[in-house]
């Protein structure tokens, strides 16, 4: 029988209900898996207390699974374990989206995407590790240290790698923080799993998890999915409630699942998904049977190739990819058009004033007094001060600064209104593409594979925004976008295909995302080097 961490959520699905194995058992699995990894720094390690009252509640939602299906009452998702991004609040569990200032926080009530998953039946096995606030590409600005990518480059002796790993965990203790351990060489060879997401997708493509859930403000979700070789869907805007999710930009914010199949990622999205009165940017549309649109296939579909996409400097591998995606689609029967986005040059410039401003305004609720880390004052004002200069990372206070700066008087039409009007403009180049009978658009999700812990961001920040590149305008259009692995690099290393829907049409995604699945063959996980 094949390793219970290594089944996919529908092949533990079906062991489960044939009686194969428990739901205790398949937790006990990835409890012992986690363990092994704890370097990998995916899951957010709590105090001893809050650890123990973790595996307590794991081990209780898994009898109450076994319950369920030994009375054959077993619901969509039962007894299947998951990790939960920290950006979604969890009752009872600490929450801190990855932040000091939230530190403390334990939510006296669950998300609704959560809720929504307990409800049919998962399994939570922790909180996984994220950048700070969702703010980062690389899951390198996170409170508690980076996450490391179980994928190592062609050239990286495995025994070396994992040396490498358990000294950079202890130096990131040693030291406090991520640049000085960079800096003391602590993690040279080691990669980057993508950001925000970075725990979510490390933890799925290392085994410490059958999925996870993600948030996606501009790319969050599909591009550590193409940095690890898994799958990852940013649903349309509205098909998943923000409700109990902390807020980064309130009108980008969409979360949605990674897994290691497409598959996977449909039944997933079907339990996250729900109409909710809590969230007014939430739709009130039923939730389709998405794993049944994966045996549409493409037969008759019009599949779109944007001329801006093809950026100066683009890898000759990302290049070949996605030529071969584009093959592999017309192979199975779709149209393969060229198409045009005239705005996209545009689009990163513009989200990194939308996004910034946004931050801005639904940071300022931690300010010490209500919830969260709190530093003593001379005064309101000094309390204030304190509390949110000790509390936020470098990069989240970059961008408080930057959207304070884009909003406020004598700059606002200047910056944060001129972005709205392009944000408009870059929503109208799809609608204009969709309108001439384009079912779905095919692009890289990713300018590269992944690189190294530090080699990036360290001086100028726009080097790890252009990581966004192919990603934000999705997320400016409130579109969905899945990134599906589509083949390894030189050196080893996953690279993914994007394909870009029309609002509420994720099925249409999952059955093209099923094609270059089945034509480019499942992506081989890493061995576990680091256990």
């Amino acid at each position: 029988m094949t390793e219970l961490t290594h089944l996919t959520i529908a092949e533990a699905r079906d062991g489960l209900q044939a009686k194969t194995f428990s739901a205790t058992e398949l937790a006990q699995a990835h409890v012992d898996a986690i363990e092994k990894a704890k370097d990998l720094n995916a899951y957010l390690t709590p105090s001893p207390e809050q650890a123990q009252a973790i595996r307590e509640k794991t081990f209780a939602m898994a009898k109450a699974s076994d319950e369920k299906i030994a009375k054959g009452e077993g619901r969509p998702l039962e007894g299947i374990p998951l990790g939960i991004k920290d950006l979604f609040c969890t009752e009872g569990v600490v929450s801190t989206a990855g932040s000091k200032i939230l530190g403390n926080f334990t939510p006296p009530y669950e998300s609704t995407v959560t809720r929504n998953l307990w409800n049919d039946g998962a399994v939570m096995l922790g909180k996984l590790n994220m950048d700070e606030f969702a703010m980062g590409s690389s899951n390198e600005t996170s409170a508690y240290g980076p996450v490391v990518s179980p994928w190592l480059r062609g050239n990286t002796d495995p025994h070396e790698a994992a040396r490498t790993l358990h000294s950079a965990a202890v130096n990131l203790k040693m030291f406090g923080s991520l640049s000085a351990a960079a800096e003391g060489g602590a993690f040279t060879n080691l990669l980057v799993p993508g950001g925000s997401s970075g725990g979510s997708a490390a933890a799925v493509a290392a085994h410490l998890c059958l999925g996870a859930t993600a948030t996606d403000t501009g790319g969050s979700i599909r591009q550590p999915a193409a940095f690890t070789g898994t799958v990852g869907i940013k649903p349309t805007y509205g098909r998943v409630s923000r409700w109990g999710t902390v807020a980064f930009a309130s009108s980008l914010d969409q979360a949605g699942p990674i897994t290691r199949t497409v598959r996977d990622s449909a039944i997933m999205l079907r339990s996250m998904a729900s109409p909710d009165p809590k969230d007014t940017t939430c739709v009130d549309l039923p939730v389709p049977d998405f794993e049944a649109a994966i045996s549409r296939g493409v037969k008759g579909l019009k599949i779109g190739i944007p001329k801006e996409y093809r950026i100066d400097g683009m890898s000759p591998e990302i290049e070949g990819l996605w030529h071969q995606g584009a093959e592999w689609l017309r192979a199975a029967g779709a149209e393969i058009v060229e198409v045009s986005l005239p705005h996209t040059k545009y689009a990163l410039p513009a989200y990194y004033i939308v996004a910034p401003a946004e931050a801005s305004s639904n940071l300022a609720r931690y300010d010490g007094v209500r919830y969260g880390l709190r530093e003593n004052g001379r005064d309101i004002v000094d309390l204030y001060e304190k509390s949110r200069a000790a509390g936020f990372g470098r990069e989240v206070k970059r961008r408080i600064m930057i959207g304070t700066y884009v909003l406020s008087a004598g700059y606002y039409d200047a910056y944060y209104v001129r972005a709205q009007k392009l944000r408009t403009l870059i929503k109208r180049d799809f609608e204009e593409v969709y309108a001439q009978g384009v079912h779905a658009i095919l692009t890289p999700a990713t300018p590269s594979s992944a690189f190294g812990i530090g080699e990036k961001g360290s001086g100028d920040p726009v080097e790890m925004y252009l990581n966004d590149i192919f990603t934000v305008t999705v997320n400016m259009a409130g579109l969905p976008g899945i990134a599906v692995p589509a083949g390894l690099d030189a050196q080893g290393l996953p690279l993914g295909l994007q394909l870009i829907g029309r609002a509420f049409d994720e099925e249409t995604l999952f059955a093209a995302g099923q094609v270059i699945e089945d034509s480019a063959g499942r992506i081989k996980l890493p061995q576990a080097w680091w256990a």
